[in-house]
């Protein structure tokens, strides 16, 4: 890597669960001063090489360095004494704690005995600065702040602790776009500064922009390193799944003008977040929900499924108007509906509990009769989930955090499918997850809507939306702005829409309501 001494070495790395082989004489160079990405699908060895790193779990065989000298970590505060700080996509905050506590919550300043308060503040608001993020306040709690100004904390977090290596973990997969840029600038000024910054993610375009150095890893094994730029999007992608690559999405079949309507809305409107909606989908439809990330699409996929209180307008299924006063309401009788939440650790998953119970659990009254549960039903059903979603697992009955990221989510929609659900609900289910695992997702919402299924897919990823839906309904200030049909779905509307720029395209119609 342009000659520089190396800062950190693995050589040699290998880690087993089990039978399961996670790492595999694994190697890896970091050099400071430089942006290095670790690329692979999920399952490929990644979490667990960092994991190593940081100090969460210990490496069965092989050696790391540290300036040239052999090191081990015994625990994540050995790590980070040793300067290697690591942001993992599970956030790591404590909800019902300050902002500032949480950013010095390892080390305290202290003053006679005391945690000094004033200090622990100044604290919080450099390392907020140093991320980027000096418009959140100190002192507000950590649970009353949405998900992407969390992710925001979590770095700072790691930047008041002063790594010389800073690994970051799908850092930027719950970020806007606005902090996304913030972050990009944060990187590359850490990176001016001498600090080797280690980064993971699926998005290629993040790679482009900030990487050095890329290493791939596939079963556990690192498959190729190269200077970033002098590959492919596609040789790249080839490397990380182990096979040639083809266009991802699969075909569309074209309007059904005899399709019904199954989900429709009427000036459906709450508090500040909903303007006025219209819409509708049609049984065997993709209608994607476009615009800039924290437009009202989430808060509008949470009134369909029953979440929200105080709604003015009306929701209708197949033509009659109805009331769905919660999840619980929206997933049985004849709506019929999933919802694919956003955070799939929080929201969607159990995950000390074993794969089967996270599988089984939203269909349990399907599958029981009397209060007691058909086992044979359960077991029939699961191995056809596992077989539809290509679910790897070592076994059903471990924890379902032991899996990797594309397969837990996986599992979230998996336990939905299992209800057999009508409508279908999909809140930026890509998240976080490699292009092998995109790619079998993309096919299966295809799938089911050939079956005959509605569904509304909201993706902050232009790509996914041109390339799965039928329609897109792009929203802004909470109001849909435009509606995009077939080969209207262009990057450049969708951008254009996104910012609210008036000015009608193929394909297009302003304020669509249908």
């Amino acid at each position: 890597m342009d000659g520089a001494a190396p800062l950190f070495r693995m050589e040699g790395i290998s880690k087993r669960y089990g039978g399961v082989r996670a790492l595999e004489k694994a190697d890896l160079t970091v050099t400071a001063g430089g942006i290095h990405a670790i690329l692979g699908e999920n399952g490929a060895g990644k979490s667990t090489l960092i994991k190593i790193m940081a100090g969460v779990v210990a490496p069965d065989e092989g050696t790391m360095t540290l300036d040239g000298r052999e090191v081990s970590f015994a625990s994540p505060a050995a790590a980070n004494q040793a300067g290697i700080v690591c942001i993992f996509q599970e956030l790591s905050l404590i909800p019902e704690l300050s902002v500032a506590d949480n950013i010095v919550i390892s080390d305290p300043p202290k003053r006679f005995g005391m945690i000094d308060r004033k200090a622990q503040r100044r604290i919080a608001e450099e390392a907020l600065a140093r991320a980027g993020a000096s418009d959140i306040h100190p002192c507000a709690l950590v649970k009353d702040l949405p998900l992407s100004r969390r992710q925001m904390v979590e770095i700072a977090k790691a930047l008041a602790r002063k790594p010389r290596i800073l690994i970051l973990d799908e850092a930027t997969s719950a970020l806007t776009a606005a902090d996304v840029a913030k972050v990009f600038e944060v990187l590359k000024r850490l990176r001016s500064e001498g600090l080797a910054l280690l980064y993971i993610s699926h998005r290629m375009n993040e790679i482009a922009e900030l990487a050095d150095h890329c290493t791939v890893f596939r079963n556990g094994r690192n498959v190729a390193s190269y200077p970033a730029g002098s590959k492919s999007d596609n040789e790249v992608v080839e490397l990380m799944i182990g096979r040639e690559y083809s266009h991802i999405f699969p075909p569309k079949p074209g309007p059904d003008a005899a399709a019904t309507t199954v989900l429709e809305a009427r000036n459906l409107s709450w508090a500040d977040r909903l303007d006025n909606i219209s819409l509708s989908v049609r049984a065997g439809e993709v209608v994607g929900l476009g615009g800039l990330d924290g437009q009202g699409q989430r808060e509008l996929l949470l009134a369909f499924f029953g979440v929200l209180r105080g709604l003015s307008g009306e929701i209708l299924i197949d033509g009659k108007p109805v009331s769905i006063a919660s999840p619980t309401a929206a997933s049985h009788g004849r709506i019929g509906m999933a919802l694919i939440p956003e955070d799939r650790k929080t929201e969607g998953l159990m995950l000390p509990m074993t794969v089967r119970e996270n599988l089984s659990f939203a269909a349990l009254d399907r599958l029981s009769k009397g209060g007691i549960i058909d086992r044979a039903a359960e077991q029939r059903l699961i191995d056809d989930m596992v077989g539809l979603l290509a679910i790897k697992t070592a076994g059903l009955d471990i924890p379902v955090g032991a899996l990797s990221g594309g397969n837990q989510q996986k599992v979230v929609i998996a336990k939905w499918l299992m209800r057999q659900p009508r409508i279908i609900l999909l809140n930026d289910p890509t998240r976080g997850i490699d292009v092998g695992t995109k790619q079998e997702l993309y096919q299966l919402m295809r799938k089911l809507a050939d079956a005959g299924a509605a569904i509304l897919f909201y993706s902050t990823d232009y790509d996914e939306l041109i390339g799965c839906c039928d329609r897109v309904l792009v929203l802004y200030d909470g109001a849909v702005k435009r509606e995009l049909v077939g080969d209207g779905i262009t990057e450049h509307a969708l951008i254009a829409s996104a910012l609210n720029i008036h000015g009608e395209g193929a394909g297009s119609r302003q304020g669509a309501g249908a």
